[in-house]
């Protein structure tokens, strides 16, 4: 806002109707030393004594604006212009305080007409630019603070205001020149180092970030917001315990703080504590209920304890939520939650549009490479001792060297285990992307020519979604890792099955499906089962009595099918359920959850975490596993089958909740796959009491388990080629991404 100056010189229009000088440069003096009580006062008097003069006005506008009196100070600010109508610095005030109260586009007008008058007013293009930000017109908000920036070279706050802008149009090395442009004008500028830190942790430079937030935090300690980015920063870093210690400094300064809130939660939910994360994400939607992309966070972490309360109406407001195009959920938490493959794919591109949206920051990709191999990146945060390296493992060993040219790109853990040294072996270049920025991983994709980038991860944990944005091959897929539609127009193609996704469930998908003829799963047919013959009673169940198993992540069991498995367990006498123990809170809850319908809960047997080999030996000694919906087991599906342990499906209406479908039928087994949740339970307990059918089905498990496709993984390598190839033709031949059908 502009301070008062002294008014024009008199005309014969105001002869006799000025403040004389002597009351302005008290007013100057009041102001300058912040006495902004005095100088309302001051102003005040001024205005009884000239009241058809806008500098008493515009003194008065400004002094209660100081003090926080926003809307008291409109009228005054209002007068100061009709009585001044050619006076830039009244009209531009007015403009500022009519944006501070929402009212944007009579905010616009008033920085217009202030223009009108002086277009040399730098302070007004700057607020204009503030104004068209806040009206979501940042293009046109990015020229006003260059031209605010062309009549004052010198104007650190334009450059501050100007990287915001750039950071809202996913410009952020852009971002940075001017941050650091306002930093050489201000270095003690603690905003401009805050905004700093954030541009360059989002460019992947955490360490320079930190430097940058503890700079800001020098200059203002009690700057909340520096904290909870120095805390979003430090778990960048992996340094979980200093980010908590951030973020609960953050909010002793400002206990209102939903960022701070939020990040917390973050955090807590890494380090495991989910009960307080809960707490603190509900705490974030208590102040801030339109927190983007919150509410789904929050019911995430409910499922993860088994938190139930109020959860069906809580899902069901979310559907609401995504419905009318707000950002409530990530993605790959209403995979869980949701039946519905037009909600599914709304929220994935909702996801998409707010945080990476085709970037135009490299150019196209012109041409097509020639080389004597097809070169497929692969790129993940799981090369090592992770589900999906469990499943990949081997189809990285057996593709064809002599057609293809393999490049992992790995941006998870360093880690020195074996399956990462298996998978560094496997592979002909393996390269660690951790430190470089999503931007500089794809040049490094392109620059080596990669013919077909394979995003392992999705919307899933440690994903880098950034760099597909950006185009790091000509082709793009999506394959295993997300288990639905990326809803992103720069992902081409989506492997899958014609069980995962019939003909007529296309629509629900934006990319290209690449069908394999049986399972779009591939598997490690090297995977080792641990000789260790468990008992019983090592591992906390019952000498005797049918042991129903579902080792699915906690947050897959909803309350429906809990309901269901309630009810199977009543009618098999002596049966139990064998549950994963995913955190001693989600047990509890269980437990609970039991005895409300009826259930002993000593009739929960929870399972501890253990290495997979023995984990896969430990299902000998369960009769049937119990899926869940509308999310499947994937990976535990597999374990299961490999393991000799029919599993029990029912068949759902999204990719999610039709993958232990598709794995039933590539090892031609599809009578364990049910149509409805009451067959589903009629099944289980048919099987539990017909011990002559389910011997049946396990004997034709063990026979098929070599002899059918799920497991073939040089059959799945070969398919999986096909498509590949497939893919590279079109695309060599000029033609768009088109479904794929490949042949058995």
């Amino acid at each position: 806002m502009t301070k008062p100056t002294r008014p024009a010189k008199k005309t014969a229009s105001n002869q006799g109707k000025n403040p004389v000088p002597q009351e302005i440069n008290m007013l100057a003096s009041l102001f300058n030393q912040g006495r902004y009580p005095e100088a309302a006062t001051l102003a005040r008097t001024m205005t009884a004594r000239f009241p058809l003069h806008g500098f008493g006005w515009m003194a008065l506008g400004a002094a209660l604006k100081q003090m926080g009196q926003t809307a008291d100070a409109l009228v005054p600010m209002q007068k100061a212009a009709a009585l001044s109508p050619d006076d830039a610095d009244a009209h531009s005030n007015l403009g500022v305080t009519l944006q501070e109260l929402g009212r944007l586009s009579e905010a616009e007008a008033s920085l217009r007409r202030a223009l009108q008058i002086n277009a040399g007013n730098a302070a007004a293009y700057n607020n204009l630019g503030n104004v068209l930000q806040d009206l979501g017109r940042p293009g046109e908000a990015e020229n006003s603070y260059r031209q605010a920036l062309r009549i004052n070279p010198d104007y650190a706050q334009a450059y501050y205001n100007l990287g915001k802008t750039l950071q809202e149009l996913g410009r952020p090395n852009e971002a940075e020149t001017s941050y650091r442009q306002a930093l050489q004008i201000s270095p003690d500028y603690a905003k401009a180092h805050n905004n700093l830190g954030v541009t360059l942790k989002e460019l992947g430079r955490s360490g320079e970030a930190e430097i940058s937030l503890r700079r800001a935090l020098q200059i203002n300690p009690d700057y909340a917001e520096a904290h909870s980015n120095l805390g979003a920063t430090l778990k960048e870093l992996g340094r979980l315990d200093e980010a908590e210690a951030s973020y609960r400094r953050a909010l002793q300064i400002n206990p209102d703080l939903a960022d701070a809130h939020n990040n917390l939660g973050v955090v807590l939910n890494d380090l495991g504590r989910l009960d307080e994360a809960e707490a603190s994400y509900r705490r974030a939607l208590q102040i801030n209920p339109d927190y983007a992309f919150l509410y789904g966070s929050w019911l995430h972490t409910k499922q993860m304890i088994c938190d139930w309360s109020a959860l069906e109406d809580q899902f069901a407001q979310l559907a609401g939520k995504i419905e009318h195009g707000e950002k409530a959920t990530m993605p790959f938490q209403f995979l869980v939650i949701s039946n519905s493959l037009a909600l599914q794919r709304k929220a994935a591109e909702i996801w998409v549009q707010a945080k990476y949206p085709a970037s135009n920051a490299l150019p196209e990709i012109a041409g097509c490479f020639a080389h004597d191999k097809i070169r497929i990146g692969y790129f993940s945060a799981d090369f090592h001792n992770h589900a999906t390296a469990y499943l990949m493992a081997e189809l990285f060993e057996r593709h064809d060297k002599s057609r293809f040219e393999l490049t992992a790109f790995s941006f998870g853990p360093d880690s020195d285990d074996d399956m990462r040294r298996r998978l560094v072996a496997a592979f002909d270049n393996f390269i660690d992307v951790r430190r470089r920025s999503d931007k500089e991983v794809a040049m490094l994709a392109r620059s080596m020519e990669i013919d077909i980038a394979v995003d392992l991860k999705g919307f899933t944990k440690d994903s880098r979604v950034g760099i597909f944005s950006m185009r790091a091959a000509p082709l793009q897929v999506n394959y295993l890792g997300y288990p639905g539609t990326m809803g992103a127009e720069y992902i081409d193609y989506l492997i899958a099955d014609p069980t995962l996704i019939p003909e007529s469930h296309k629509k629900g998908y934006a990319e290209k499906i690449a069908y394999l003829p049986y399972s779009y799963q591939v598997n490690d047919a090297k995977r080792r089962i641990a000789d260790k013959k468990f008992t019983r009673a090592e591992l906390g169940l019952p000498e005797t009595g049918f042991v129903f198993c579902c080792f699915n992540n906690n947050y897959k069991i909803t309350p429906n099918t809990f309901d269901c498995w309630m009810r199977i367990l009543k009618q098999v006498e002596d049966s139990v359920l064998w549950l994963l123990e995913g955190n001693a809170t989600a047990a509890a809850n269980l437990s609970k959850e039991a005895e409300l319908r009826g259930v002993n809960a000593a009739r929960l047997v929870f399972a501890k975490r253990m290495p997979i080999a023995e984990h896969l030996a430990r299902h000998r000694l369960a009769d049937l596993f119990l899926d869940t919906l509308p999310c499947n087991a994937h990976t535990t599906a597999s374990d299961a089958l490999w393991a000799g342990l029919p599993v029990l499906t029912c068949l759902g209406e999204t990719f999610a909740g039709r993958v232990a479908a598709s794995l039933l039928n590539a090892i031609h087994l599809p009578e364990l796959i049910t149509p409805t949740p009451e067959a589903y339970e009629a099944l289980a307990i048919e099987l539990a009491e017909n011990h002559g059918k389910l011997s049946e089905l396990k004997q034709q498990l063990a026979n098929n388990r070599l002899a059918t496709p799920l497991f073939d993984t040089q059959l799945f390598t070969r398919h999986i080629e096909a498509a590949y190839t497939a893919m590279y033709e079109r695309y060599q031949a000029g033609l768009a991404p088109e479904h794929i059908h490949v042949q058995p």
